[in-house]
Parts: C-alpha cells; structure tokens; sequence
C-alpha cells in the first residue's frame, strides 16, 4: 500500500502551461486582399480620385503643346533674319533715307546669304475705282524686290511672286491679309493703283515675322518706279545670315548702309517677339503647373475624405475583424493599403485621362501632342505621396475604434 501511494506520488503528471495566442501575420497576398476590399466594392472612387492628376497632366500638356508648336514653328522661319529701316533724324522732322544700292551693300558683309527689300509707296489699293480713295482697309502699296520673298521664307498660297517678266508690267501679289480685306480669292483679279487697274498674280501665304507684308499690295521694283512714281529708296532692307554670324551682322549693318551716319539705321530682330512669346508661353506653363498642383492637392484632400467615409461606412467589418483578432497594426495596414491602392489607381488613371484629353485638344487645334515625361511622373509620385498621408488619419482612426462600439454601429 505505502508502495503504491509512494509510486503514486511519484508518478509524472500533464504538463498545464498557458499556451499564449498570437495573431496571425499577414502576408503581402492578403495585406493586397483586405486592401482592395473597399476598392472592388466601390470603383467610382478611383475615378473621382483621378480628377486631380488628371487636371495637372491636361493643363501641363496642353501648355506644352502650345510651347512647342510656337517653337517649331520659330525653328522653321529661323531666327537669322534681320531688318534694317530708316532711323530718326539728327534734327526733328528730318527724313532718313537708306541708299538705292542698300541691299548689294548689305549682300556683301561676309556671312550675308540673303537680301531684299521694300519700299513704301504712297497710294492706296482698291477693289475698283468706284470706290472712295479714303476707304484703304488698312492695306499699303509698296515695292518689292525679287529676292523678297526667299528671305523672308515665304510662299504664295497661289498664283506666282514677282520676277524679272511680271514685275516689269502691271501686276501686283497681295499679303494673305490684304487679299481677304479685298475680297480676293484667287489670282487673275484686278485691283485700282493711282489710276490704273493692276493684275493680281499671287497671294501670299502667312508671314509670322513680316506681318506689315501680310497687310500690302506688293508691285514690281521697277513697274512701281515706271508707273507709280517710286524714287528707289527702299524703306525696309531683310537679311538673313548664317546662325554663327547674326550677332556680327548685326553690328555691322548699320555702318554697312550708311557709313557716315549708321544711327539713322534702325536694325530689328522680329524673331526676338517669338522669342519673348515663347519665353511666355514658358511662364504660364509655370503658372499652370502650379495650378495643377493645387487641383493634385485638392484631389489628395478627396482620398482623404474617401478614406474618412470609408472607414465610417465599414465601421461594422472593422469591428468584426478586431474582435475575430485582427490587431490595430493589421487594421491599420489595411486601410493604408487600400489609400495607396486608391491613390497608384487614380494616378494611373489620371495620368491617361489627361493625357487623352492633351490628345483631343492638340487634335482639334492642330497641335503636335505633346506631354512632358516629367509631369506624368511627378504627378504619379505625388499622387502616391499625398494619398499616403492623406491615409494616415483614416487608418489610424479605424484602428482605434474598439471592437463593441464598432460593432454596435453596424
């Protein structure tokens, strides 16, 4: 009996340690689970989130477009060409004029390739002599020389520019300007001169860098010093040069043309206005991109609020989830994910949204399609920046909500 209480006593008895609970880890696969559980449950949210970065792309893109369509368009006129015209007298009310053979001296300074000429004469065009000499439209008569048009880049948009054959004659080529301020559409028309009916022979395309030949009847230098009385000063000498020596040139035109008194010759850059308008267009594309990220820095505040309202909406599974163990971390996880899940959606959406509409609007307006890289990523990271902190409170909010009262709002 003692023997067998003692080898009772003795004998080896279940080991009754606590066994302590620990939450489950979440791995990347759910972490990507719970977290788009909101967003499969409600995708307009993403769209509405992809108004902000859409906005900033459509606005950076569309200014970019317009930039570079003002800069292809300066790459193709040059910016080479320079102007030469009458300065201001030494004494008031003394009239400069350049001398006959300006352009041949012009021709002759080393990197010169192009020169021409007009010359301002003082009689008005009309559609017909029947109507007053007063009504002018605005349209000047002038003199033009054959190598005009090859130094300004110019075209006809129909007909033929003047030569050796017609300018000799009674014919006249009208700027783009001046033909719709008459009423002409195509050549063979003719116009009053002093009078005399001349024949239209051409029009002109657009000239961005002359536009006072966008408005004027051009005529023959030697018909306008036969039949209209032109003494042969040219009131505007053009030059182009070589892109290298612009700068020389332009220091020595003046002497060039009148040695003994170079500041009655006025030398302009009319490239230097596209210049100056692209340089603008540089500025407003600053402007906008501001803008933009205003619009971003709104539709961050959007995911804020989305989130906000998310997790009021979900009040009742966050509290099934913490009393089913989920931990505050987990919660907080979740909904983080799911603010940089909204955020990475609505960039990429945004980033092709604006990026079709740079595409319609460049379209429409015959714009090259242009959206700068930088943009699109800049507005993507930030997107993803401020859709994480707009995420921080919500998470950290749902996390807090106790299990009960959780899931008593439910």
């Amino acid at each position: 009996m003692r023997g067998r209480r003692k080898q009772g006593r003795t004998s080896p008895e279940p080991d009754r340690r606590a066994v302590a609970l620990k939450p489950r880890r979440l791995g990347p696969r759910d972490v990507l689970h719970v977290g788009s559980a909101g967003l499969r449950s409600r995708p307009v949210r993403v769209v509405l989130s992809a108004l902000g970065i859409a906005t900033m792309i459509a606005v950076v893109g569309i200014s970019a477009s317009s930039q570079a369509q003002l800069l292809q368009r300066l790459e193709a006129l040059g910016t080479n060409m320079l102007v030469a015209e009458p300065g201001e007298g030494m004494f008031s009310g003394q009239e400069v004029k350049l001398p006959k053979d300006a352009v041949g001296m012009v021709g002759r300074i080393d990197g010169v390739e192009r020169a021409g000429a007009s010359g301002d004469l003082r009689h008005s065009v009309r559609r017909s002599q029947m109507i007053p000499e007063e009504e002018t439209g605005g349209i000047a008569v002038k003199a033009a020389t054959e190598g005009l048009l090859g130094v300004l880049r110019g075209t006809t948009a129909s007909g033929t520019w003047l030569n050796a054959a017609n300018g000799r004659y009674p014919a006249v080529v009208l700027g783009h300007v001046a033909a719709e301020r008459l009423g002409i559409d195509r050549p063979g028309r003719q116009v009053w001169i002093d009078d005399r009916y001349f024949t239209v022979v051409g029009i002109l395309a657009p000239l961005p860098l002359a536009p006072e030949v966008e408005r004027s009847a051009l005529v023959g230098w030697e018909s306008a010093q036969r039949l209209l009385g032109f003494d042969g000063h040219p009131t505007t000498v053009y030059e182009r040069s070589t892109d290298a020596s612009v700068r020389r040139v332009q220091r020595l035109l003046a002497p060039t043309i009148d040695p003994r008194n170079p500041q009655n010759v006025a030398v302009s850059d009319p490239s230097e206005a596209l210049k100056a308008k692209a340089a603008t267009e540089g500025a407003f594309s600053t402007l906008l991109l501001g803008l933009g990220g205003i619009a971003l820095l709104v539709g961050g505040v959007g995911v804020a609020n989305t989130m906000i309202i998310s997790v009021l909406e979900r009040r009742h599974e966050i509290g099934l989830r913490r009393s089913l163990g989920a931990t505050r971390g987990q919660i907080r996880i979740q909904f983080v994910t799911e603010s940089l899940m909204l955020s990475g959606l609505g960039g990429i959406a945004g980033t092709a949204l604006g990026t079709a509409a740079t595409g319609v609007y460049a379209a429409t307006g015959g714009l090259p399609w242009v959206v700068p890289p930088w943009a699109a990523a800049a507005g993507f990271v930030a997107t993803l920046a401020i859709g994480t902190v707009a995420g921080l409170y919500p998470a950290v909010r749902a996390s807090r909500q106790p299990p009960t009262s959780a899931l008593a709002a439910g």
